[in-house]
């Protein structure tokens, strides 16, 4: 079964894919064979793929083992991606589901089964996720390019809290899953576990917390709560990321990435940036101040004292991109 979500006045890629089965994605991906492998994550597993004019895609083999039950989180990713259309967010060209009988043997004997199998096409990010370039002084981009980023990024997460009739809560805002096109554009991704809060809610609550370590915000984490100011807490763990391009290293003990955070706040002092960053001129220099003032006020352990995705977005974009 395909959905076209294409939109804006360009050519579908459905209307160059077939409705999509297992048979043809397995097809284009040379079998989802190890080379064609792009990343691998709590969700499943991507895979490059090519159509027959030689445009890549990325195709998304969910897994049966994720944290949140595979039915669920494809609905999740379907349902909060087709009505999406935003350049900061990944567009979703369309997806499947096939469930197949099969035969297997179980204590010496033979059963036969049905298996779901869920796949999901997206846009194909050249340049891959944020994780494998900012954190590495090799691939690192310059600052001009950071700063087109995670404004980007803002902006794309403004869309989703604000843009539509029931905002979008992410919940999983990482740099694994902050793709970047061929131009360095992020693209949010990853809707697994995203939920929609209802017009008449401001918040709801969950007991099955599940996230990525070092980027979960307290009241969610120890009380199940989510808001858009979840978001904004894993926003600001991700502008401090990119702006001083020093990871997070929490673990269980610290899913909050409190350490990281008090660590930053310390260290990143006028000077340090200004000895960090000694080839920007004056008016880059207070992009990276303000960005790292930015995402100190996010991470709040008082989710009322955190700014709001606009504040944020009118903050960062008294500088207009060169």
């Amino acid at each position: 079964m395909a959905t076209d979500t294409s939109g804006g006045g360009k050519p579908s890629l459905l209307s160059i894919l077939p409705d999509l089965t297992a048979e043809f994605l397995k097809e284009i991906t040379d079998g989802f064979s190890a080379e064609r492998k792009l990343g691998e994550g709590a969700f499943g597993t991507v895979y490059k793929g090519f159509l027959q004019d030689g445009q890549a895609i990325a195709v998304k083999k969910l897994s049966d083992n994720s944290p949140v039950t595979p039915d669920k989180q494809f609905r999740n990713e379907v349902g909060n991606l087709r009505a999406i259309q935003h350049e900061n967010i990944v567009r979703l060209y369309g997806y499947c589901y096939e469930v197949q009988r099969k035969v297997i043997e179980h204590n010496g004997t033979h059963i036969r089964v049905e298996v779901s199998e869920r796949f999901l096409c997206y846009e194909y990010a050249a340049n891959g996720n944020l994780d494998k370039c900012i954190f590495d002084e090799s691939s690192r981009p310059n600052w001009a390019t950071c700063f087109k980023i995670i404004k980007g990024i803002c902006q794309g997460l403004l869309y989703l809290h604000n843009g539509r009739d029931m905002p979008i809560v992410h919940l999983n805002l990482q740099p694994a899953n902050i793709l970047l096109d061929d131009n360095m554009v992020p693209k949010i991704a990853d809707f697994g576990l995203s939920r929609i809060i209802d017009e008449e809610q401001t918040r709801i609550n969950t007991i099955n917390v599940v996230g990525t370590k070092g980027y979960m915000a307290l009241e969610y984490l120890y009380r199940g709560e989510i808001s858009t100011q979840s978001d904004i807490y894993s926003l600001g763990v991700l502008i401090i990321e990119i702006t001083t391009g020093q990871k997070n290293s929490s673990d269980n003990k610290d899913m909050s990435a409190r350490s990281f955070i008090d660590q930053v706040r310390q260290a990143w002092t006028d000077e340090h940036i200004a000895s960090n960053y000694s080839s920007l001129d004056a008016d880059s220099l207070q992009q990276v101040k303000t960005c790292i003032e930015t995402g100190l006020k996010c991470v709040d352990i008082d989710q009322k004292k955190r700014p709001t995705i606009v504040k944020i977005v009118d903050k960062l974009s008294r500088w207009h991109a060169h």
